[in-house]
């Protein structure tokens, strides 16, 4: 009896374990095709990745032109707004060469009016001459009638004729003198003379110089990396402080190749920062890709092409644009790591396109007002010692030997630009 009852039991508990085994793998089972289910219809469509960082724009404060620093206006973590004063170099050199340019182009506007009153002065001179002229001219030829009767002596008609070469040689100098002066001011005005616009280059040079003795903020952001110390000698290109505007982040995602072939541009993003933990969520999109990986643009390029060659598989860094509102709520700083999720229901377009830029995607005018002030000091300088309006257009003196009947007409022309033309 013992032994029936113990191989009862046996088979009982043998029933037993055979039950819960296939209840076990049934629920095993029904797990497996759940999950492949939930995989095939949703899991499949992301990819994921925590070798992510934050990247940002880091915008280096170098100068221009070398100086002397005096003065320092912002320091490590303090926040700065665009065009606020950074650095200051001394101006002391820079501003007596702007005073000498300033002097110099003055001086110039004074010459180059002086060239137009002495092509007017010039002018009335060939009048002047033309009208000796004709006068030797009417003398030579009534003295030439009188000697043909005898009634004057051959040395008085020579007299005569002398004079009237001399007030023919004389108007000729006076015309090529004329001319002369009329090359460096023919068709130009005060404004637009080549030395006056030389002289306008050279202040416009040195203004620049001096303006850039104060080196301003490009953009408002975060001050980091400050190195410049007071007194310090810098030269153009030196990097001083940089500023970093943490309203402009992205994210830098770098996948595995495997999982690149689903991603296209505009694709929605789900990223959480070990910063804030899983309670906040930031939201994004694809916005570019990589034009290769990482280990393509190291500084040492793995040399593959070895016989110990071991296959790893490569990341391409993937660029998440994030929610401006979202990045505004929660601040990120540079190099937080990430956990990005990237949604690939959307496969539609090219994997790479080939999208050109056609706005700038940063600009800065800062600068702008520098060329503005410039110009402005150039013209009230000119405006300052210009006095009247630039001349008008002058009459031409007849030529030497042209028919002596030119002459009232050029008179009347001489005149009548004086008439139009306002004191200089």
């Amino acid at each position: 009896m013992p032994n029936d009852t113990q191989a009862a039991a046996a088979t009982t508990m043998q029933a037993t374990r055979k039950r819960w085994l296939a209840i076990v793998s049934g629920v095993v089972a029904a797990l497996g095709l759940a999950y492949g289910a939930y995989w095939a219809l949703a899991l499949r469509y992301f990819q994921s990745t925590d070798d992510a960082y934050v990247s940002g724009n880091v915008v280096q404060i170098t100068p221009q032109i070398s100086g002397t620093v005096v003065a320092i206006g912002a320091d490590d973590t303090q926040f700065v707004k665009a065009g606020a004063p950074l650095v200051q170099l001394d101006q002391a050199d820079a501003k007596v060469a702007l005073d000498q340019a300033e002097a110099q182009l003055a001086k110039t506007v004074r010459e180059v009016r002086s060239l137009f009153a002495t092509s007017a002065q010039l002018q009335a001179t060939v009048a002047m001459r033309q009208s000796d002229l004709d006068r030797a001219n009417e003398d030579f030829a009534r003295r030439e009638r009188l000697a043909s009767s005898g009634a004057i002596s051959g040395e008085e008609r020579q007299h005569a004729r002398d004079a009237y070469d001399s007030a023919k040689a004389a108007l000729r100098a006076a015309q090529q003198q004329l001319e002369a002066n009329r090359a460096r001011v023919d068709r130009t005005t005060v404004d637009n003379h080549p030395d006056v616009r030389n002289a306008s280059a050279r202040v416009r040079d040195t203004y620049l110089t001096y303006a850039r003795t104060t080196l301003p903020a490009p953009v408002g952001g975060f001050v980091a990396k400050r190195a410049v110390q007071l007194g310090q000698r810098v030269s153009p290109g030196t990097p001083l402080m940089a500023i970093v505007p943490l309203d402009q982040v992205w994210v830098d995602a770098n996948f595995k190749g495997p999982q690149l072939a689903a991603m296209r541009r505009g694709q929605p993003v789900t990223l959480r920062a070990d910063l804030y933990g899983g309670k906040v969520r930031y939201h994004g999109t694809v916005s570019g890709f990589g034009a290769g990986t990482g280990s393509a643009f190291a500084l040492l390029p793995a040399q593959n092409a070895t016989g110990n060659w071991i296959k790893i598989v490569q990341r391409v860094p993937v660029r998440v644009a994030l929610d401006p509102e979202e990045l505004a709520a929660h601040p990120l700083q540079i190099g937080l790591s990430m956990q990005v999720e990237v949604d690939t229901h959307d496969r539609g377009g090219e994997r790479l396109p080939q999208l050109v830029q056609s706005a700038r995607a940063y600009a800065t005018d800062v600068f702008g007002s520098v060329d503005a002030t410039a110009d402005e000091r150039v013209k009230t300088i000119i405006a300052a010692n210009e006095g009247a309006s630039a001349p008008v257009a002058q009459a031409h003196a007849p030529r030497v030997d042209a028919p002596l009947g030119q002459l009232a007409s050029y008179n009347r022309a001489r005149d009548a630009v004086a008439a139009r033309k306002p004191a200089l």
